[in-house]
């Protein structure tokens, strides 16, 4: 049993010493809008809906970061996503989703 436990003794102040969740999260401030939806600090990944007539969907990043617009992946070969810089708009009539950071 003594041996068990001088073996374990390693693992046990390693586990110890390293938190498992951060201290400090990533935070985003601001607003993202998506069409007529418009999110507080937005954090993750968003859905864009299209509309189904065909009118561009706005997409305004009003973030201190930047946001990557993931665009359609059945296409072959896929069109490169877009990065939208803080401050910046775009009208799409592609895209999936729209990813923070």
């Amino acid at each position: 049993m003594r041996r068990i436990t001088r073996l374990l003794t390693p693992l046990v102040k390693a586990a110890a010493g390293t938190p498992t969740i951060p201290e400090h999260p990533a935070t985003v401030s601001g607003f993202l809008t998506i069409g007529g939806t418009t999110y507080i600090d937005p954090a993750g990944t968003y859905p864009v809906y299209h509309s189904a007539d065909g009118t561009p969907t706005l997409i305004i990043n009003d973030t201190d970061h930047p946001l990557t617009l993931i665009t359609e992946r059945d296409h072959s070969p896929s069109p490169p996503d877009l990065i939208l810089t803080p401050g910046e708009r775009i009208e799409t009539r592609r895209g999936d989703c729209v990813q923070v950071g």
